[in-house]
């Protein structure tokens, strides 16, 4: 009897996005939270804070440690201890800041407002591009929503990422509080209507990365924030 060929049929490989990694590292006199967002391969380089040489060198560690390839500086807001590494990273990567165009004025003000403090600011290059709601970030395969949310200032944005669950919320929503609204273009009644009509929607179960503080849940900031009450 004549033997049978084994007939090979390919299956179909389930192709999975990658995990993204949000690394945090903060800096500054302001204790702001800088991340690194990565898919493995390329990384985001999202409010770089680092204001002198040793915190420069936290996040160029990272990233070669990691082998990961920086693609994009973006700016959730403007204010000085959100930008005041956008030098370093256009000086040692080529790359200029993305922020939303409202938040322009506030980017070209942060030298002024460094002398206010008395602390060393190296000027902010203009942006490559100006982020967008309803435009995401890519990053590889996989992409970031951005959400416009003013109040704590005009062009305040956040990035979420829809699959995983988390936003990087800059300066909008804290554990236990909100972003401060007394400084230029603030304004508490925008800011509060950003969080109940742009964040809370996202769910309970979102994982807040602040701008300043720890991490904190959508779900923890509905039940126990004062604010929010």
């Amino acid at each position: 009897m004549a033997s049978v060929p084994h007939l090979c049929i390919p299956c179909e490989v389930p192709i999975f996005p990658p995990v993204l990694r949000v690394a945090r590292f903060t800096f500054n006199p302001f204790a702001e939270n800088s991340f690194i967002v990565d898919d493995g391969r390329h990384a985001l380089i999202v409010d770089p804070g680092c204001w002198n040489r040793a915190e420069e060198r936290q996040l160029e560690d990272h990233l070669a440690t990691n082998a990961l390839e920086p693609v994009r500086v973006v700016n959730t807001h403007g204010h000085i201890d959100h930008v005041m590494g956008n030098a370093w990273a256009q000086r040692r990567y080529g790359l200029a800041p993305w922020i939303h165009h409202a938040d322009l004025p506030l980017l070209k003000g942060a030298a002024n407002m460094a002398r206010v403090y008395g602390i060393p600011f190296e000027e902010s290059p203009d942006p490559a591009g100006y982020l967008e709601e309803g435009k995401p970030v890519q990053l590889g395969g996989d992409q970031l929503e951005v959400i416009h949310l003013p109040g704590h200032a005009p062009g305040h944005v956040g990035l979420f990422h829809l699959g995983q669950r988390f936003i990087l919320s800059g300066d909008v929503l804290f554990q236990r509080s909100i972003g401060r609204t007394d400084l230029p273009g603030g304004d508490l009644d925008i800011l509060l209507s950003s969080i109940k009509a742009k964040l809370l929607p996202l769910g309970d179960d979102v994982v807040v990365h602040c701008g300043h503080g720890p991490d904190t849940t959508i779900g923890d900031e509905r039940r126990m924030n004062p604010f929010l009450r």
